[in-house]
């Protein structure tokens, strides 16, 4: 006998869902298929099924950076070359 079964909706902007579909898909599941999974592990470990945590100072720093960056439209580093100079540069210290 087919469990029954009950309608959800969620709301979330188009973007956020045009992509998390085209991730989902790239695994071979649904969005329906990830929320029913998120749920089950809900109902399976009695928790939320990933760690959320306070953001630190550094990553607190980081995010208000990251919004304003997407504010203003401008990246922080002029081109590609100039991103990987200072990733070499970083990854020297």
């Amino acid at each position: 006998m087919p469990a029954h079964t009950s309608m959800l909706h969620v709301r979330v902007d188009d973007e956020t869902k045009e992509q998390a579909t085209q991730a989902l898909a790239a695994m071979g599941m649904s969005v329906s298929d990830a929320v029913r999974l998120f749920l089950r592990r809900v109902v399976i470990d009695q928790a939320f099924p990933l760690e959320l945590r306070v953001p630190n100072a550094e990553t607190r720093a980081a995010m208000v950076e990251s919004r304003a960056m997407m504010a203003s439209r401008h990246a922080r580093f002029a081109d590609a070359g100039a991103l990987f100079d200072d990733l070499e540069k970083t990854s020297r210290k």
